[in-house]
């Protein structure tokens, strides 16, 4: 697992038990490019600003949590996923806001590269990343939300104990055991409305 944190980071502006907001990356974040690792790739999604803003202001911890399998598939590589990821967090401060971490799986069961071939607790559906982020700032998971696009987002949510997960489609559908768990939102801007 790869653990990107922004310079400087305040580390006690927040208390023990405090409540994250999770996002994914490719597809809540930024628009959805395979394999994406150039910075002039890299398209923000209308209302991700506002809606980190608006958790930030509510005490919410920012998490990014992606699968990076393009690592473990050759395309790209750790030093490219650095840089775009350091870019993306400057990205953020510069509009005053503070991302607490991104938490990045390169593995893949069948990966091209045998250094990232095994199969990860960390790799989504699988919940690694967001337990390590729950260790790591002490979180509230029940308290938490997770914003991804792809049920195995939903999957690892569910499987770490976060509390509010929402599915962000205009086209997916939710299998029926996870029907009463998740809720799908067509916008960022209707996320902000289960921020507490």
């Amino acid at each position: 697992m790869l653990v990107y944190t922004p310079d400087s980071y305040p580390k006690t502006l927040f208390r023990d038990g405090a409540r994250a907001l999770f996002l994914d990356r490719d597809g809540v974040i930024n628009t959805e490019i395979t394999y994406l690792y150039r910075i002039e790739d890299f398209e923000f999604i209308d209302g991700i600003f506002t809606l980190c803003r608006t958790a930030a202001e509510r005490n919410y911890r920012i998490i990014v949590v992606t699968n990076q399998s393009g690592i473990a598939r050759g395309y790209y590589n750790e030093n490219d996923l650095a840089k775009l990821t350091k870019w993306m967090l400057e990205e953020f401060t510069g509009r005053g806001i503070r991302i607490s971490a991104v938490y990045a799986c390169p593995h893949l069961v069948n990966a091209d590269l045998k250094t990232y071939r095994r199969d990860c607790p960390g790799r989504k559906p699988n919940p690694g990343m967001l337990l390590r982020a729950q260790k790591d700032f002490k979180l509230d998971l029940a308290e938490s939300i997770f914003i991804g696009d792809k049920i195995c987002d939903m999957e690892a949510g569910l499987r770490a104990g976060i509390g509010s997960l929402l599915l962000f489609s205009d086209t997916a559908s939710v299998p029926g055991d996870l029907r009463d768990k998740v809720r799908i939102i067509s916008s960022l801007k209707e996320a902000e409305k289960f921020l507490k």
